[in-house]
């Protein structure tokens, strides 16, 4: 079984979820924000998903789960089980392997650019991409890079994937969103007045980027399945 970790109802497992049935995949996802606990026993989850959300790595007082979350995700680590940790779920990763997570120069948010390092066009995860990949942000804090880690991707404003082993990464971009749910953070993030966000470009830019950057996410899923032993 593949498990997906939610943390808030509108940032979904969108296209891994969509990916993953598709393949015939068992799948399950937590949600965290509707008191969903955390499994106490790995027996059975193959791989864990760990989406992204609105909060903090470090605002575990307010979000209790959080440090659970840490718990479960050094567990997993432990015991090789394959992660994918996204947005705050990189950060989470990053924190729990001793990484500091702070607040980055400047926002991401929308589309842009990453860039593979050397080691990052060598990584299957990256098979068959391009060394620039455009991709769609939404984040205010970064990671540091942990030790050990294998630093695989960047843009100008801060690192955006490393891997850990051989099976698990963490990716500071979203490779999950889908259509809809890119309208849902606009309405909630940047409609509600929690930023100052140019909507009207990013809805445009959609209609010209998203085709290929959902073939692009599910080439990445497709050899993270490889990497991990799946189909």
């Amino acid at each position: 079984m593949i498990l997906t970790v939610k943390h808030v109802l509108i940032e979904g497992p969108g296209i891994t979820r969509e990916y993953f049935l598709k393949k015939g995949y068992d799948t399950f996802t937590l949600e965290l924000e509707r008191g969903d606990k955390l499994p106490v026993t790995f027996k059975g989850i193959e791989a864990i998903v760990i989406l992204g959300g609105p909060m903090n790595v470090y605002e575990e007082e307010k979000y209790p789960f959080l440090k659970e979350e840490d718990t479960f995700i050094k567990e997993a680590l432990s015991l090789d089980i394959p992660e994918l940790g996204i947005c705050l779920g990189a950060q989470l990763m990053a924190k729990a392997l001793g990484g500091r997570v702070t607040k980055a120069s400047r926002e991401e948010i929308g589309w842009s650019t990453v860039q593979l390092t050397r080691d990052g066009a060598l990584d299957p995860l990256f098979a068959g991409m391009d060394k620039e990949l455009e991709v769609f942000q939404w984040h205010g804090d970064e990671f540091e890079v942990p030790q050990n880690a294998v630093l695989l991707a960047e843009s100008i404003v801060c690192p955006q994937a490393f891997r850990i082993g051989q099976r698990s990464y963490a990716l500071q971009f979203h490779i999950e969103v889908t259509p809809e749910i890119i309208e849902s953070w606009i309405n909630e993030y940047v409609k509600g007045g929690k930023g100052n966000i140019d909507a009207g470009s990013i809805q445009a830019q959609m209609k010209t980027k998203y085709s290929e950057f959902s073939e692009r996410s599910k080439r990445m899923l497709a050899n993270y399945c490889r990497i991990i032993g799946k189909k």
